[in-house]
């Protein structure tokens, strides 16, 4: 019952983070997955299960509320359900001994991303009413294409590279391009996890995991579009961003070099002494 809490907290937590920024369901639940013990493998599969149900309620909300283009989600979909798929098959060949600690120096890379993403930079949106050049709408297929692939065999990647490239156009508000994303993120989940049940089979997963995550996140929902309104997405990046870094981290050192992070006062005091003054800087900075 202690195992079920936690996994639903993972869940919850994960669902808050990405209600509130848009970005980073997978890489923090796939995270604290790993962190729990879980292979690279069942960590994605069991993300992007539980991700079906809450990408398709997020989804819903974001186009009731007109946040979403449906025509450049018709430009994501495909590549970034091919790009999901493949990326599972991809994973499911790979001894996850092997593949843990490069799946946790991506996760890593993502970590510093989501804090420099919302602590340091500062895009400014002005929106375009007239259509984008068509040189321009090209991107959206083969940026759907990687994200897809990357966010089925890293456990998460999909938000973190879509919505800061939708971000830098012109003639999207930042709602629109946040709604768009999370929109075209059930078709990338649900295509990751038939790839999942193709290369591992139904009884592999564990479905205990996967629908305690399934109820953290939906109790999650409603409270971060709350949170969102009352909490700078500053703060929370970095807060996010500071777990996913100290987690990987942690795997990293200990595949490579056989050191616990955790256990080592000399390298852990002054990561979390840097956490801290991000934090602060969170805090202090302005809306």
């Amino acid at each position: 019952m202690k195992k079920i809490i936690v996994l639903a907290l993972i869940g919850l937590v994960a669902q808050l983070i990405d209600g509130s920024l848009g970005m980073a369901y997978g890489v923090t639940s796939t995270t604290l997955l790993l962190m729990v013990g879980l292979s690279p493998a069942m960590a994605s599969a069991s993300v992007h299960l539980a991700e079906v149900v809450t990408s398709a309620a997020s989804g819903y909300s974001h186009f009731k509320f007109g946040n979403v283009d449906l025509k450049i989600v018709k430009k994501l979909v495909l590549p970034g359900a091919i790009g999901a798929f493949s990326g599972a098959a991809f994973l499911s060949y790979i001894p996850s001994v092997i593949i843990k600690p490069y799946i946790s120096i991506f996760l890593l890379g993502l970590g510093i991303y989501v804090i420099l993403r919302f602590l340091l930079l500062k895009i400014t949106l002005v929106p375009v009413p007239e259509e984008v050049p068509t040189k321009k709408k090209t991107f959206y297929r083969p940026v759907g294409l990687v994200a897809g692939f990357l966010d089925a065999s890293g456990g998460g990647g999909w938000g973190p590279l879509t919505t800061p490239l939708l971000l830098t156009q012109r003639h999207l508000t930042p709602n629109t391009a946040i709604g768009t994303v999370n929109f075209s993120e059930f078709a990338v989940s649900l295509s990751a996890s038939i790839g999942f049940f193709l290369f591992f089979g139904w009884e592999s997963l564990y479905w205990q995991i996967v629908l305690a995550m399934m109820v953290g996140g939906v109790i999650a929902a409603p409270f971060a579009a709350w949170l969102v309104k009352r909490i700078k997405p500053a703060l929370l990046g970095v807060l996010a961003g500071g777990l996913i870094i100290l987690t990987n981290l942690r795997t990293i050192l200990k595949e490579f070099y056989s050191l616990e992070l955790f256990q080592e006062l000399e390298y852990l005091l002054p990561l979390l002494f840097m956490w801290l003054m991000l934090i602060i800087a969170a805090v202090r900075k302005k809306s």
